[in-house]
């Protein structure tokens, strides 16, 4: 029986495709203007890379999750991301009891039992700051090719410049200033992390940080937020090999639990 899990976000579209719990394939890429069809590229893409030679309408069933959730058409069933990304945590490192998941326009904190049940969360979905949204646009304004560039650059830095203001937009002027001002790039960068770790931290301040925690999402790849993260929550985090696809392994998880129940 094959099973997918589409998570259709604000910035990516990701899907993986299971086999009896074994992940056979998966593809990650850029959400354009029309999600339908970003879903349905992604899970072709899917697909070919996993060596299936069926379309989409073969597959047994499918789960959709992500701000894109409800407009994934060849969807059997629609699951929240804090459930789905619960679940593929637990999945990958089945000792885990806290999450932090950081992607394109949100961050999230989610509590676990051992079964990978959520039992508490916190979201960031209202503001840019402490999200990959936040450091996109301070990459532009440093003129740093990439984000990835960022997190290497970062860490070299011996005085990080305070960034206090938590709304892009004035962070945003903050950073002009202070570099008009004569500070290193690398000391802008650091204290663009460090807000984004105090961003972070603060939004899941209300939950009990557990053992094992896991940082997920596409800025999990980032090297500079993950130190000042655990630098500011006193947690060393564990960040899965692919951290961009635990919401999309998650609902093809919960899409083979809604699959077995039909039979």
């Amino acid at each position: 029986m094959l099973v997918a899990g589409v998570d259709v976000g604000a910035a990516t579209a990701k899907t993986v495709i299971l086999g009896d719990r074994e992940i056979l394939g998966y593809a990650i890429r850029p959400v354009g203007r029309d999600v339908r069809l970003s879903a349905n590229k992604v899970t072709k893409e899917a697909l070919d890379k996993a060596g299936l030679a069926i379309s989409i309408g073969d597959l047994n069933y499918v789960v959709s999750t992500g701000y894109a959730r409800e407009s994934i058409e060849f969807a059997n069933k629609t699951i929240t991301e804090i459930i789905c990304h619960a679940r593929g945590a637990h999945f990958m490192i089945p000792s885990t009891g806290f999450i932090i998941d950081i992607g394109g326009q949100d961050s999230k904190a989610i509590e676990v039992d051992p079964e990978g049940n959520v039992t508490n969360f916190a979201m960031n979905d209202k503001c840019a700051a402490g999200t990959g949204r936040f450091l996109e646009v301070m990459a532009r304004v440093l003129e740093v090719e990439s984000v990835a560039e960022m997190g290497p650059l970062a860490l070299q830095s011996k005085e990080p410049c305070r960034i206090s203001s938590t709304c892009t937009v004035f962070a945003e002027t903050e950073v002009v200033v202070l570099r008009a001002g004569g500070k290193e790039v690398k000391d802008l960068i650091a204290g663009i992390h460090q807000a984004v770790a105090l961003r972070v931290a603060a939004m899941a301040s209300s939950l009990t940080f557990k053992p094992d925690a896991i940082f997920t999402g596409g800025v999990a790849k980032n090297i500079g937020v993950k130190r000042f993260l655990e630098e500011r929550i006193g947690v060393k985090f564990l960040v899965p090999d692919e951290p961009q696809i635990i919401g999309a392994l998650g609902a093809a998880l919960l899409a083979q639990t809604e699959l077995a129940k039909q039979h």
